[in-house]
């Protein structure tokens, strides 16, 4: 079949690959300058199928209320008039109970051990090199009450076959003994062994080009306008050349929607409307001024809610979601204290291993920010729509790089009429 693939993020770009690698004739269209420009550019790092608990629990709706004046909040709800972020958030309460979050880990722990073996099986198979670093994810608490119930969530994974135990202090620090500066703020922390991080961008941009020698066509640069519907399918699709604003009218027999955030509003122009919400996700990236100290292990900092992760000579941190529309600016004051609290915490964790020197400083600090599609159960949108030839793969939250590769290869096998044998709740089936 010929397949037109909409963005060329780690979910696109995976789908791509697996649609070629079953002998499709694949076109990608991305509307920037390459591959993984947007959301894919600069996340966590991590793949972590065993730390996925979706934003939904029965301790959000209280956590929520407090932090919502709060600028350094790790998920903060400032509420806008569009009426979408409303239902999501409607939604997104009505999943904060506890069946509702085992239902929801269930799914997403199953994608993300069917999308860990899909990975292993593409680098395998291409010798992509990305920073990868494959010796776990370490959690670590600051105050007794949440190290106590860490011991409850671990128990939940292992229940669903991932092995995350719980480690005292001293273990910790034998694990990673980076941390040991921090030791009088530490009281315990979680491992998972089978985890591990890398760098999602250059992955991503790295299986492009893959993709390309395979016959896969990358167009970039241009905008998707609509998807045109006739008689309950989609008949073309309409994009417009950013360089010449020529639009132009493209047909296939089948079109797969990953872009990301902004899928649903593209999905919405063929009468498709889907519950996924952007959450701006910030991250910093800094150079190491004292590598022997700096950790090995990717790591998250319960308290603020933030990952670190190693990549070469950087120090990537990231977290903190922000349920508060499409904007991605970083000259604001709200997004100007998020970042300044990943180099606040990066220095009281670490102190002296990285530069985080702001740019009065004499510093050059690498702040960046990403749209994260949500949806309110943290459970992603893969398969088919109720409009005919359309598909769609988004909505996967933080986890996109922990799901990218299971989920191209899960959408492949869908449109060639297969199930993914994983227990999941995938579209149309």
């Amino acid at each position: 079949m010929k397949i037109i693939v909409m963005g060329a993020g780690i979910i696109g770009v995976s789908t791509a690959w697996h649609l070629a690698q079953r002998g499709h004739e694949v076109t990608v269209v991305e509307r920037q300058s390459g591959a993984a420009m947007e959301t894919s550019f600069a996340n966590a790092a991590q793949i972590s199928v065993s730390y996925c608990e979706p934003w939904a629990n029965p301790q959000a709706p209280a956590k929520l209320l407090k932090w919502m004046f709060r600028n350094d909040a790790p998920l903060l709800f400032r509420p806008t008039l569009d009426w979408r972020q409303w239902r999501w958030g409607l939604e997104f309460l009505g999943q904060c109970t506890d069946a509702a979050f085992r239902r929801n880990v269930e799914q997403i722990v199953a994608l993300g051990v069917y999308s860990h073996a899909a990975l292993k099986d593409i680098v395998q198979g291409t010798g992509i090199v990305y920073n990868r670093l494959e010796r776990g994810i370490a959690h670590y608490y600051t105050d007794q009450a949440s190290f106590d119930a860490a011991a409850q969530a671990a128990a939940l994974m292992r229940g669903f076959g991932v092995d995350r135990r719980v480690v005292s202090r001293s273990e910790l620090f034998v694990i990673e003994p980076a941390y040991r500066s921090f030791a009088d703020h530490i009281v315990g922390g979680t491992y998972t062994a089978s985890d591990e991080s890398g760098d999602a961008r250059v992955f991503t941009q790295e299986l492009a080009q893959r993709c390309e020698a395979a016959g896969v066509q990358f167009v970039y640069g241009h905008d998707i306008v609509r998807l045109e519907k006739t008689g309950g399918e989609v008949s073309a699709l309409q994009l417009r050349q950013r360089s010449t604003g020529e639009l132009l009218t493209w047909r296939a027999d089948a079109y797969v929607v990953a872009c990301g955030s902004w899928s649903a509003p593209l999905l919405r122009t063929a009468g498709v409307d889907l519950s996924i919400y952007p959450g701006k996700g910030y991250s910093a990236t800094f150079k190491l001024l004292k590598p022997e100290r700096a950790p090995w292990v990717s790591t998250i900092d319960d308290e603020v809610k933030c990952a670190i992760s190693r990549l070469g000579d950087t120090l990537r941190v990231a977290g903190t979601i922000e349920v508060a529309g499409y904007d991605l600016s970083l000259d604001t004051p709200l997004a100007r204290a998020r970042c300044q609290m990943l180099a606040d915490r990066i220095e009281q964790v670490l102190p002296g291993v990285c530069d985080t020197r702001n740019e009065a400083q004499g510093g050059q600090p690498n702040f960046w920010a990403g749209l994260r599609p949500a949806t309110p159960t943290n459970i992603p949108c893969i398969g088919r729509t109720r409009v005919g030839k359309l598909w769609v793969n988004a909505g996967h939250g933080t986890l996109g790089w922990t799901h990218g590769a299971g989920s191209g290869k899960a959408i492949a096998e869908l449109i060639d009429g297969q199930r993914p044998e994983l227990r999941f709740g995938f579209l149309g089936v």
